[in-house]
């Protein structure tokens, strides 16, 4: 099988095309016959950071083509999607089952890899933010691959104003198209009327502006591993509070969780209330040309490598 292979950190030109064996899957693993890759800023985050090789992992969604020891409620032939750990951008990977969930009927896996892993990270950041119907949301990174996601959700979850805010002034029609009633980009020196919460993609100096922008008493929710400080006095004089997110806490201590908020992904996409968007779809030999795309936050949705 082909995959793409790591060397050392330093640019794009560190990823290559390598004949690899398939590999065979273990207990409580499935071997997935991979039609689709979601590329993410973590992975692309690593490749950069890295000074030793690495499996680059992340999302797949594709045909179950065999399975491991022990395995139950999976069979050849299945679609499934989920999050590796191992070499993800191949032909061919393993698939653990506690990280694995069904493709509906009427989806592809296209839709599958835009939608999971990334809808779960803007649906559990949002839930993080205990949304009243009402309030008015605040959204950086509305253009990404979770951002995009996140800006519906509130939207679904009965927010009376949604801003989208972008670090271009391209991304405008992108992010209205999606429903946003404002579109600001990070330059501006005010970000409008203050929202009652915010869900922050970016981190970094970002975290000072979004934390302005909140309302007495509002909650910002940061999910970026982009790093950042908050001065505490800023938080004190309108009573706000930042609230951290992390996904992989839900998905090992919460399962139950996890599990309900993928059934509600796929009813919202069923019932059209979330669209997610592919910005472009790659083949495995250009995943420098993705992981471009992605380091530049230059996409509309999501980025996509289809073996």
């Amino acid at each position: 099988m082909r995959r793409v292979r790591y060397e050392h950190g330093g640019g794009p030109e560190v990823l290559f095309l390598e004949d690899a064996p398939v590999p065979e899957p273990g207990p409580g693993e499935l071997l997935v016959r991979v039609e689709a890759v979601g590329v993410t800023l973590p992975v692309v985050r690593k490749v950069r950071e890295a000074r030793d090789p690495i499996a680059l992992g992340g999302e797949i969604a594709g045909e179950v083509v065999a399975l491991g020891e022990g395995v139950t409620g999976h069979a050849p032939g299945d679609r499934v999607t989920g999050l590796v750990f191992g070499h993800g951008y191949a032909e061919y990977a393993l698939l653990h089952t506690a990280m694995a969930s069904p493709v509906p009927e009427g989806a592809s896996t296209v839709d599958a890899v835009a939608l999971v892993r990334s809808g779960l990270v803007a649906y559990g950041a949002l839930d993080a933010a205990r949304p009243e119907p009402g309030e008015a949301a605040l959204v950086t990174a509305a253009a990404s691959g979770v951002g995009h996601l996140a800006l519906q959700l509130a939207r679904s979850r009965g927010a009376s104003r949604v801003v989208g805010a972008v670090s271009a002034p391209g991304k405008a029609d992108f992010v209205r198209g999606l429903g946003a009633d404002e579109v600001i980009t990070y330059d501006r020196e005010a970000w409008g009327e203050p929202v009652d919460y915010a869900l922050d993609a970016v981190g970094g100096d970002l975290l000072a502006p979004a934390v302005k922008s909140l309302a007495p008493h509002g909650r910002l929710v940061a999910y970026s591993s982009g790093g950042g400080t908050i001065a505490a006095y800023d938080l004190l004089v309108g009573a706000k509070s930042v609230i951290g997110f992390q996904m992989g806490l839900i998905a090992r201590g919460r399962p139950e969780v996890y599990e309900a908020w993928r059934r509600e992904l796929w009813r919202l996409f069923a019932a059209g209330e979330l669209r997610p968007a592919v910005h472009a779809e790659f083949a495995l030999e250009d995943a420098a040309k993705a992981h471009e795309v992605i380091e530049t936050r230059s996409n509309l949705g999501k980025v996509v490598l289809i073996p």
